[in-house]
């Protein structure tokens, strides 16, 4: 998972009697608005709280979203095609997403103009999604072969739900490795084959679950894992957890337990510990039986004991922030 940048200043408010955006300077700089003041103590100060205020939810509207959150925190190799809302065009064939790109670029143009969009890469602002859109903008018209630098869009520029067609499909493949980065993986030279080779040894092995929307197996060195990315709304899933969790019914097998969960993106993602012998394949059924659990404690709106209040807590204080 890629490490956050501190959001940086960029500025926003017009000049004085003039539709011209205001030049960003430096903080102690007077402020090129003619005021008299310093420019962090003006429309710098004005910029930062706009790029900095958070999107908690950067995803939320677009297909699939708990599975866009499992890509940028969660998953290490895997990629989507995405759907345009005006088509695709002209002279780009495809447009892919991608959890990582070489040498972390935010997005790729290949030789032959399809084009790829990095996810896990850091960001200028509070709003993942309108930079998202920014790189991916820029991308649909960079030259054929080059990599797209990271840059900082306009505060009012479109977010990915403008740009993306909110009935196109959202099915990640989940891949073994890094060869998806070229079209010729076993003649990659020089830095992007060290690349390529770097990131193939630090990639955990990681499956979708075919039958519930975002639960991905991983597998670590002492155990394996499952990882559930859900859009309940995090309270009334916490209860649920909690109900189960006190009538012993969220394990998934013999030498599973619920150990916690992640909060990434404003979804809640609760976490199994599994053996290390249980494999993907073994987890299918036993997470959808758990659905089924899942969905009738979601329904039951009586308050909670004092015991499922107890396991309330403790799943709560068992939360790690991602982001």
């Amino acid at each position: 998972m890629a490490k956050k940048r501190r959001p940086q200043t960029k500025a926003a408010a017009p000049r004085a009697g003039s539709d011209a955006p205001i030049p960003v300077v430096g903080a102690r700089e007077d402020c090129p608005c003619g005021s008299g003041r310093r420019y962090k103590a003006c429309h710098g100060r004005e910029a930062a709280h706009a790029v900095a205020e958070l999107v908690q939810r950067p995803f939320e509207g677009l297909p699939g979203e708990a599975d866009w959150v499992a890509l940028r925190e969660l998953v290490p190799a895997a990629t989507v095609e995405l759907t345009l809302k005006d088509g695709l065009p002209e002279g780009v064939p495809s447009v892919t997403l991608a959890t990582v790109l070489p040498m972390a670029w935010p997005a790729l143009r290949r030789d032959n103009g399809a084009v790829l969009l990095g996810l896990q890469n850091d960001t200028a602002s509070g709003d993942l999604s309108r930079d998202l859109a920014d790189t991916l903008q820029r991308a649909l018209t960079a030259e054929p072969g080059t990599p797209v630098a990271a840059g900082r869009g306009a505060a009012d520029g479109p977010r990915l739900q403008d740009l993306l067609d909110p009935e196109g499909a959202f099915e990640p493949t989940v891949h073994t490795g890094f060869e998806f980065w070229i079209e010729n993986a076993e003649n990659a030279t020089g830095e992007v084959a060290a690349s390529l080779e770097r990131a193939n040894a630090a990639a955990i092995p990681t499956v979708r679950l075919s039958g519930p929307d975002a639960a991905y197996w991983c597998e670590t060195p002492e155990k394996n894992h499952l990882r559930w990315v859900m859009t309940h709304p995090e309270e009334q899933l916490l209860d649920a957890l909690a109900r189960l969790h006190a009538a012993g019914a969220t394990s998934l097998g013999e030498g599973t337990r619920l150990v916690g969960s992640f909060r990434a993106h404003g979804l809640t993602v609760p976490v199994w510990d599994l053996p290390s012998g249980m494999r993907a394949e073994d987890v299918e059924k036993p997470a959808r039986e758990f659905a089924e659990r899942l969905a009738g404690a979601l329904a039951d709106t009586a308050p909670l004991s004092a015991e499922e209040r107890r396991a309330r807590s403790g799943l709560t204080s068992r939360q790690v922030t991602l982001n």
